[in-house]
């Protein structure tokens, strides 16, 4: 009997994944019209946007001609082709009556990534990190009257870090802040696990660079430590254990949207975000929280940063539909043959290790996953029952 019981066992171990597969393949497909925008799609993987497509492909979000969306295809902007060839495909020769129309039969827009490419990077000599000219990148005045058509129309709007920082204008950047009631400080940031220059060959030459000539050629940094960034080239560095009591951000969440979008009330966030400010027309869903020292404290007062500071805003109503996720939130390389397993999401802290401070599978996990996927299905049920 307990042999039995054994095979028995095993054969529902070794087949569950065949179910979780049969499961998502029978799941019901739900069409919803995407207008997708990354201007910084460096390889057919399109990392910029693959965090969005993952959940797309979960939860059977399909075209109006019912197939799934493709990372490499459906979107609008710079599309990377073999021996350093590319092609561009946005928004720049579309007619104001095209514009219209696009809003017109579109459900929602997405802006994940406008930063752009540049020429030591598409060219593959950019040896950590160096700036250079742009090939193609920035939000222009076309993308910004697409967002403001889509506002009108009450379509669902998303955007993130970088959609209007360098290099968009700032004439436009002034534009889309008036319009959705957000303005950003100038300030970005990123955590780094190592800020020893002999360690760490990820950090950009220009922040150290630039560092050094603004601080008396002072670069003594051996731990971990956040990076600030102004958009006038003022930079700043919080060093762990110096001006850190917890060396890695964290993103907040009240109880209420904890219980709204399904999200932790604490998850760490390691890569790059902007401070971004908002009015009282704009609801914070969650903040981040920088646990400094009190030096720590005063550079932060220096620097004009309010502690803690959005991480993701909310304006939903029946005027419009928009968020601004304050960091680079759809940059990460999660595993996209996962979303072909239905409940995969139930098995989720199986597939990050917390441990690692550096990982930002757990925020894919824990953060990402189920604010977007709340946010889409609460639309998509709320634009077919009109």
């Amino acid at each position: 009997m307990k042999r039995y019981l054994l095979i028995i066992g095993l054969i529902i171990i070794f087949t569950f994944p065949i179910w979780m597969w049969l499961g998502w393949l029978f799941q019901g497909k739900k069409e919803l019209k995407i207008v997708m925008v990354d201007k910084t799609t460096m390889t057919n993987e399109g990392i910029e946007h693959k965090s969005f497509n993952w959940i797309l492909n979960y939860e059977k979000y399909c075209t109006q001609n019912r197939s799934l969306y493709s990372i490499s295809n459906d979107y609008f902007g710079f599309y990377p082709k073999g021996n350093k060839q590319y092609n561009i495909k946005d928004l720049e020769n579309f007619s104001a009556q095209e514009l219209l129309s696009l809003s017109d039969q579109s459900d929602m827009t997405y802006f994940t990534d406008t930063y752009g490419i540049y020429k030591n990077e598409w060219y593959g000599n950019n040896y950590r990190g160096n700036l250079s000219t742009k090939i193609y990148g920035g939000m222009t005045d076309q993308d910004l009257k697409f967002l403001q058509l889509m506002k009108a129309r009450h379509k669902l709007v998303l955007t993130e870090y970088n959609d209007i920082a360098s290099p968009t204008s700032r004439i436009i950047r002034g534009e889309f802040e008036n319009t959705f009631k957000v303005r950003w400080t100038g300030w970005a940031g990123r955590y780094f696990q190592s800020l020893d220059t002999n360690v760490n060959k990820e950090i950009p030459v220009w922040l150290v660079r630039d560092y050094k000539l603004q601080h008396n050629n002072y670069w003594q940094f051996k731990n971990s430590g956040i990076a600030f960034v102004d958009d006038n080239g003022r930079i700043e560095i919080l060093g762990n254990k110096i001006d850190l009591k917890d060396e890695v951000p964290y993103i907040l969440t009240n109880e209420t949207n904890q219980e709204r979008f399904k999200i932790p009330q604490k998850v760490k966030y390691s890569y790059w975000f902007d401070v971004m400010l908002t009015s009282h027309f704009n609801n914070v869903i969650s903040v981040y929280q920088i646990n400094a020292t009190a030096r720590g404290d005063s550079i932060l007062s220096s620097m004009n940063i309010p502690n803690p500071f959005p991480a993701v805003i909310e304006h939903y109503d029946k005027d419009y539909k928009f968020y601004y996720f304050c960091g680079d939130y759809c940059d990460n390389t999660i595993d996209m043959m996962f979303s072909n397993f239905l409940g995969i999401t139930k098995f989720r802290s199986l597939l990050y290790s917390s441990n690692d401070v550096t990982e930002r599978a757990s925020f894919f996990w824990l953060y990402y996953q189920p604010l977007l996927t709340t946010i889409l299905n609460n639309y998509y049920n709320f634009i077919n029952k009109r």
